[in-house]
């Protein structure tokens, strides 16, 4: 089963916040929050809110279905930041010129799993 959440259009460019998912993808889902805790980039606590909404999904799809979810065994399945719209904006230049740049958008997606037990792979 997986578990997701989705943060649309977040100010903070797509590379910028692939450097703080790249640090949790694969691993437990308490080590990933201790890693976003103590990460001094700026979009690491939106990060960590997303990935703290994808284990309230869990919890509330694991009481809602009756599924019996272990938060304990959950682990980051997935994280991407993907392109959203972009901004142009115009900044101004010598002699009355004007420059383009472009202010990027993300969206942010998290996908946590549970673990397999080792006996259970072994009796199935």
């Amino acid at each position: 089963m997986e578990f997701r959440a989705e943060a649309r259009f977040m100010r903070v460019s797509p590379q910028k916040a692939r450097l703080v998912l790249d640090l949790i993808k694969g691993r437990p889902v308490e080590d990933a929050l201790n890693t976003l805790a103590f990460t001094k980039k700026g979009v690491a606590p939106t990060i960590e809110k997303l990935l703290r909404s994808a284990i309230e999904n869990a919890n509330y799809l694991g009481a809602e279905k009756g599924i019996d979810v272990d938060v304990d065994n959950l682990y980051v399945k997935k994280a991407v930041a993907n392109d959203g719209p972009r901004m142009k904006r115009i900044r101004p230049a010598p002699m009355g010129r004007a420059y383009r740049y472009v202010r990027r958008i993300a969206h942010i997606e998290i996908a946590l799993a549970e673990r397999r037990k080792k006996e259970e792979t072994a009796k199935g």
